[in-house]
């Protein structure tokens, strides 16, 4: 349930990003009320994800999903043009989120036990 939620977190930031483009520097009102509503939606739904998905994990994920359907909406929506170096910086980003969701914390046992630990004690304090 946990990666629904950061799915539609992430559905939620696309929204709202795109409609950034339309408020004009919020001088148009029904995108920029689009834009709250949905960030306010997106940032929703990633507190509910990360109730069970380590932060960095969730992060790595919406950022990496979230930079690839950006510039693809960008792309076919906008009109505009990806250069090398915006290529270049999204494969980096990409490679980023694979090593975090296949070494990151949150994949070692003993590490996200002594999260949860630490936690545990801070709410008895």
């Amino acid at each position: 349930m946990a990666y629904l939620y950061l799915m539609i977190a992430i559905a939620g930031e696309l929204i709202g990003s795109s409609l950034l483009k339309a408020t004009d520097g919020f001088t148009k009102l029904v995108p920029t009320t689009g834009v709250v509503i949905s960030y306010v939606g997106a940032f929703f739904f990633l507190a509910l994800s990360l109730k069970s998905i380590p932060l960095n994990i969730a992060y790595a994920v919406w950022s990496g999903l979230g930079i690839i359907a950006t510039t693809a909406i960008s792309i076919l929506i906008w009109k505009e043009k990806l250069n090398f170096g915006s290529v270049i910086g999204i494969l980096l980003i990409i490679a980023g989120v694979v090593v975090l969701n296949m070494m990151g914390p949150g994949h070692d046992g003993e590490a996200m036990n002594d999260e949860y630990e630490d936690i545990a004690v801070d709410q008895q304090i």
